[in-house]
């Protein structure tokens, strides 16, 4: 595994600044590889892993440099519940663990050097830092991966009887006899003009 320093010039490339979300993301993402015994993870280790991500922001961004995982390769699930955590899942042995930042991470990192007046500088900073106990949260769950979700699946695509789309991944919803997209059958995030 390359340095903390190197990831973090790497997740700054990436995803164009560095701040304290992009070092939560590396040091998030390294835990979860050292406890899994991922040590490779973009090389000979890259079809074991498989992240589920818990918030679109810098975080995220930094875990897929890390750990190579990303949602064009289907290893990367993004759920969207507003948290700063990440959940690591080894395919070959089915073992997993979730890390979950510290809320109480932004005020060690104020205590840790209050010398500094810009926030992001001081997060940046301590969060380098800091042992990981008292930025995460680690706890070690259970992840069911249906064949579906995995990188690789090749499964029937379904036209939408609706829209005349056509649907990937056993994503359909069945519904009085017929076959409709999420869309169609009422999950539409868009409005037709």
């Amino acid at each position: 595994m390359q340095s903390l320093d190197e990831l973090l010039k790497e997740a700054e490339a990436a995803h164009g600044h560095l701040c304290a979300g992009q070092v939560l993301g590396v040091r998030m993402a390294m835990l979860g590889l050292e406890n899994l015994g991922i040590t490779d993870p973009r090389g000979r280790d890259r079809k074991r892993l498989f992240t589920f991500v818990e918030i679109d922001r810098c975080a995220t961004d930094a875990i897929g440099v890390v750990t190579g995982c990303r949602l064009g390769k289907r290893a990367m699930k993004f759920r969207d519940w507003g948290k700063m955590a990440a959940t690591f899942v080894d395919i070959e042995t089915g073992r997993a663990v979730r890390v979950a930042a510290r809320e109480s991470s932004k005020q060690k990192a104020r205590e840790r050097h209050p010398e500094i007046d810009n926030k992001n500088q001081q997060q940046m900073l301590a969060y380098r830092e800091m042992p990981p106990e008292d930025l995460f949260d680690i706890q070690w769950v259970k992840v069911e991966l249906p064949p579906e979700e995995l990188p690789g699946y090749k499964g029937q695509r379904i036209v939408c009887d609706e829209c005349g789309e056509g649907i990937n991944f056993r994503r359909e919803v069945r519904r009085d006899g017929r076959m409709l997209c999420r869309a169609c059958a009422g999950e539409r995030y868009y409005t037709p003009l």
